[in-house]
């Protein structure tokens, strides 16, 4: 069955020119793209099935083998292929509701569709390249995508968020390829497999420069403190749908590759002290950040930067429960950031703003948007018995395991950035959705109704992001296994390099 690996790169691609060929006929660009995605999801699942089953399924493409372009569907790649195709589906059907496909002025037609599936099969590509260059392109086809659909409309602020975008992603990317041509260099292979064996034979100090290097490359993309000042800047700009899809994706590659580097090419390394109070760091600036905000947009996408922290957290640990639990927020966290945002769509709709100063009264005008935006909500906060609260509780008992001064003063910052978490939400609460809005209060903007597609895929979402307490206990199971074969490497390598 590797025949299925490469699918989740390839319909989209494919799906890209279609629509790219449907430029005047929109309702035939949707069904390709609905099509498409859908097909995405189910190969995705199957995946993550087989690679459960029956070990991780590679692929070499053009039958080059490590020398060439390799792809790997191991759990963890697979996990996150489930969750990005699913999130993916759900913002496109909410794009569609909301009218980004009618060919107005604010999302042409002709671009939307091609930039979105290309931009899905970037993230694909990410989560299963088996070598640092495919690994490198993905990021560049994110880089190409999300800056067309972040700037769509081509209005002022959206060019100017545009342009810090690319001026630090492509910072990003050059430090990223240069560290490539020194890994090149120093083992005379890019292959995740074969980098095992031949970076663990280099002098102590030039590991340390490459390691360091990489790790700087991902913590941009990552949104990592203090590499994090673009993003609150960046995504509030955007349509809801395309901030949506950012916030949940486009950090979570970095985590992903940070994941998939510090487990497998530098286990044990000397900068795990470092990455804990990077974790520690990024915590409670980005949550001091969002408590500071009279913007719902400013404040999620300060609230985003913050719990990057909790999943650097894990990764810092090296344990297997610290590993475990930090997969399973970033699961967890991809879900309900996307809800969030697009909630946050929502309220913009209905409320005519996102500034918290203009808005109140929505729980009495709109009740069902009330609920949309108070589940994610509190699950982001780790209120029992959402699955915020167990990625949240795993974390730590992972922190209390593992002991000392370091640990324990990330424990006391997790908790301290989940209750700060909590009051950013119940102010969100109370000053937009509880308080009667005062006659001296400004007016707001332009009210819309909420289509049923918007309302539908953003309460789809809400019913995945509670679901996911339902099945903790399987996606724990997995969590736990792919743990134990990153920090193994055994797994990995003998199936790339029998």
């Amino acid at each position: 069955m590797t025949w299925l690996v490469p699918l989740p790169v390839v319909m989209p691609l494919l799906g890209a020119a279609l629509t790219l060929l449907l430029v005047r006929r929109p309702r035939a660009q949707r069904t390709v793209s609905l099509t498409v995605l859908t097909a995405t999801l189910v190969v995705a699942c199957a995946l993550l099935w087989l690679a459960t089953g029956e070990g991780a399924l590679v692929v070499a493409v053009g039958g080059w083998g490590p020398l060439g372009i390799v792809l790997v569907a191991d759990q963890l790649a697979a996990l996150m292929c489930v969750v990005s195709a699913a999130v993916t589906l759900c913002v496109l059907v909410y794009s569609i509701g909301q009218g980004m496909a009618d060919g107005d002025e604010e999302t042409p037609l002709s671009v939307y569709h091609p930039t979105y599936l290309i931009l899905t099969a970037g993230v694909m590509n990410a989560f299963l390249s088996g070598d640092l260059f495919n690994l490198y392109v993905g990021f560049e086809i994110l880089l190409v995508a999300s800056y067309v659909l972040l700037t769509l409309g081509s209005t002022a602020p959206r060019i100017r968020a545009g342009t810090t975008y690319v001026v630090v992603s492509l910072l990003s990317s050059l430090i990223f390829l240069t560290a490539i041509g020194l890994v090149y260099a120093a083992t005379g292979t890019l292959n995740l497999a074969q980098l095992v064996g031949r970076l663990d034979a280099l002098p102590d100090g030039l590991r340390l420069v490459l390691q360091a290097m990489l790790l700087l490359a991902f913590g941009i993309k990552a949104a990592v403190f203090p590499l994090s000042a673009w993003l609150p800047d960046s995504y509030p700009t955007a349509p809801a749908p395309v901030t949506a899809v950012f916030a949940g994706l486009l950090t979570k590659v970095g985590v992903y590759a940070i994941i998939r580097t510090e487990t497998l090419l530098f286990p044990g390394g000397r900068v795990a002290d470092l990455l804990m109070i990077v974790a520690l760091l990024t915590m409670v600036v980005g949550i001091l950040g969002a408590v500071a905000q009279a913007d719902l947009k400013r404040l999620l996408s300060f609230t985003l930067i913050s719990h990057i922290g909790y999943m650097l957290f894990g990764v810092g640990l090296s344990t297997g429960l610290g590993l475990s639990s930090a997969i399973f927020y970033v699961v967890h966290h991809i879900v309900v950031q996307t809800t969030l945002f697009l909630a946050a769509g929502l309220v913009e709709r209905r409320g005519g703003s996102t500034a918290l100063d203009r808005l109140g009264g929505l729980a009495r005008v709109s009740p069902l948007l009330a609920v949309l935006f108070l589940v994610p909500a509190l699950n982001l906060a780790g209120i029992p018995p959402f699955s915020g609260f167990l990625g949240k509780l795993g974390l730590l008992q992972a922190g209390v395991e593992t002991g000392g001064p370091l640990a324990w003063t990330l424990v006391a910052g997790g908790v301290v950035t989940s209750l700060l978490t909590l009051y950013a939400i119940a102010r969100v609460w109370n000053l937009a959705f509880w308080r009667t809005p005062h006659p001296s209060l400004p007016a707001p903007g332009p009210t819309r109704l909420m289509p049923r597609m918007m309302v539908g895929s953003t309460l789809a979402l809400v019913v995945f992001g509670a679901g996911l307490t339902l099945v903790a206990g399987p996606l724990f199971d997995v969590s736990a296994t792919a743990a134990e074969d990153l920090l193994q490497r055994t797994p990995y390598v003998s199936a790339v390099i029998p």
